[in-house]
C-alpha cells in the first residue's frame, strides 16, 4: 500500500506525534523514512512494516524484532526509542519501529564509490564485531549481516567513521523456537552462511560468516557469491571465498577462518574484535595474536671508573691507595686557584702552598688508614672485637683522628 500511494500514508501523522518524510531505505518486509517526532521536537528513523499477512509466522518476526530491540544498548547498535502499531487501515495494521536516525551512508553506499582501504576496515569490522560480540553474549543472531545493514557514522571531522549495525528484522532467539519454517532461507543471499544456506540450526558463527564476506567485499570491491538466491547459496558449499593476492598474510588466514564451512572453525566474535583492533596499532602486519615478548639480556656495564676528585677538591683514600690521585688533585687545585691570579703580587704562593700542604697531609693520613685496614683485615680473625690504631702527633694525627670518626659505626 505504501508504494502504490505514499501521499496518503505521508499526509498523515502516525500515532498521533511521527510526521512521515522521505523514503531512505527499502526491504523486502519494510520501508525506512525520515520523520519528524513532533512530540520531542527531533528527526527520528521511523520502520514501517509491510501490512500484517496472515501468516503468524510473519506476525513473529515483526513482534521478535520490536522486543529485541527494545533491549539492546550498545554504541555500535542503532538506538531504539519507541514501538508501535499503525492503525489507520484497521483491516491492515502495520507494526512501526522509531529509532536514532543516524546521518552518513551505509557500507554499501561506501562500496560503490571504491574498495575500502584495511585501515579504515579494520575500525568497520572492529565495531561490528564488538556489536555482535554483545548481542551473542544476549542469546542473540542477527543473521542478516550485510553492508545495507552497517551505518557509516563521522562523530567528529577528521576522525574514523564509526559504524553501527542496524536491523534486526530477522533476528532469532538461540534455541528458541524457530520463527520460520524449517528449511526456508531467511537472509540476504549473497551474505548467507552455509548452514543458512542449507537450512541447518544456526549458531553465533553464523554471523561470523556473512561478516567475513562484507570484509572481503570491502577489500575486493565486488560480491564474492554473486547471481540468484539458489547459485549464490550453492557455489559456497562447493569452493572457498577466493582472496586477494596482496593481501596480507594475517588478513588472508583471518578471512580463510572466518568463511569456514564448519561453524566450529570460525573465530568468536570476541575474538574477531581483538584481532581487527591489533590491526590498528600495524595494519599492514595483523590482524592476529599478540607477538609474544621474549626476555632481553642485556650486556653487562663496564666498571665503573672510580671518582677522581671529591666535591672539594681532595682525593678519595682509594685513590691514593692505588696511586691514581696525584694528577686529578694537582689539576683541581690549580683550577681552583685560577681566581686568584688577580691578588696582590707577592700572594699568589700562599693559598696555593698551603692547599698543598693540607692535601698531601691528608694523603699520608689516608695511606696510613689504608695500611691500618688491611692490618686490621689480616688480624681480625685473632681479635676481631679490638681496633689499635698506631699513634701518630701532631696535625697529622689530628686528621687521622677526625678520619677515624668519620669511619666508626
Amino acid at each position: 500500500m505504501l508504494e502504490e500511494s505514499p501521499s496518503r500514508v505521508t499526509a498523515d501523522v502516525l500515532d498521533g506525534r511521527y510526521r512521515l518524510a522521505e523514503v531512505i531505505g527499502r526491504g523486502g518486509m519494510s520501508s525506512v523514512y525520515t520523520a519528524r517526532d513532533e512530540n520531542l521536537g527531533r528527526d527520528v528513523a521511523l520502520k514501517l512494516f509491510a501490512p500484517q499477512a496472515a501468516d503468524a509466522d510473519e506476525l513473529k518476526r515483526q513482534e521478535a524484532e520490536i522486543k529485541l530491540l527494545a533491549t539492546l544498548n550498545h554504541p555500535s547498535l542503532v538506538t531504539l526509542f519507541d514501538a508501535g502499531v499503525d492503525t489507520r487501515v484497521p483491516d491492515q495494521p502495520r507494526p512501526f519501529l522509531t529509532m536514532e536516525l543516524v546521518e552518513g551512508q551505509d557500507l554499501r553506499g561506501r562500496l560503490r564509490h571504491s574498495r575500502v582501504p584495511l585501515e579504515e576496515l579494520a575500525v568497520i569490522g572492529a565495531g561490528i564485531a564488538d556489536a555482535l560480540a554483545y548481542v551473542h553474549g544476549l542469546g542473540i543472531i542477527h543473521r542478516d549481516i550485510k553492508p545495507a545493514n552497517i551505518l557509516l557514522v563521522q562523530v567528529r571531522p577528521g576522525e574514523p567513521v564509526r559504524p553501527k549495525l542496524t536491523d534486526f528484522g530477522i533476528a532469532r532467539i538461540v534455541d528458541s523456537t524457530r520463527l520460520t519454517a524449517t528449511g526456508t532461507m531467511v537472509g540476504t543471499a549473497a551474505y548467507l552462511s552455509p548452514e543458512q544456506a542449507m537450512g541447518s540450526p544456526l549458531s553465533p558463527a553464523t554471523d561470523i560468516y556473512s561478516l567475513g564476506l562484507v570484509l572481503l567485499e570491502c577489500m575486493k570491491g565486488t560480491v564474492e557469491y554473486p547471481g540468484t538466491a539458489v547459485e549464490s547459496a550453492v557455489a559456497r558449499l562447493h569452493r572457498a571465498p577466493v582472496l586477494p593476492e596482496d593481501l596480507p598474510e594475517e588478513w588472508k588466514h583471518l578471512l580463510a577462518s572466518m568463511t569456514a564451512i564448519d561453524p566450529l572453525e570460525r573465530p568468536s566474535a570476541a575474538d574477531l574484535e581483538i584481532a581487527l583492533r591489533q590491526a590498528l596499532v600495524s595494519p599492514e602486519s595483523v590482524p592476529g595474536d599478540v607477538a609474544d615478548e621474549h626476555t632481553r639480556v642485556l650486556p653487562a656495564l663496564p666498571p665503573r671508573p672510580p671518582s677522581s676528585v671529591l666535591s672539594d677538591g681532595y682525593a678519595t683514600a682509594d685513590q691514593f691507595a692505588h696511586g691514581a690521585a696525584r694528577a686529578p688533585l694537582e689539576s683541581t687545585t690549580l683550577s681552583e686557584d685560577a681566581p686568584q691570579q688577580n691578588s696582590r703580587p707577592g700572594q699568589e704562593g700562599k693559598p696555593r702552598g698551603r692547599r698543598v700542604w693540607l692535601a698531601s697531609a691528608v694523603a699520608a693520613a689516608a695511606l696510613l688508614a689504608s695500611a691500618t685496614a688491611v692490618t686490621l683485615a689480616v688480624s681480625s680473625a685473632k681479635t676481631p672485637d679490638v681496633i689499635i690504631y698506631p699513634t701518630v702527633t701532631g696535625t697529622l694525627g689530628d686528621h687521622l683522628v677526625e678520619l677515624q670518626k668519620s669511619v666508626e659505626p
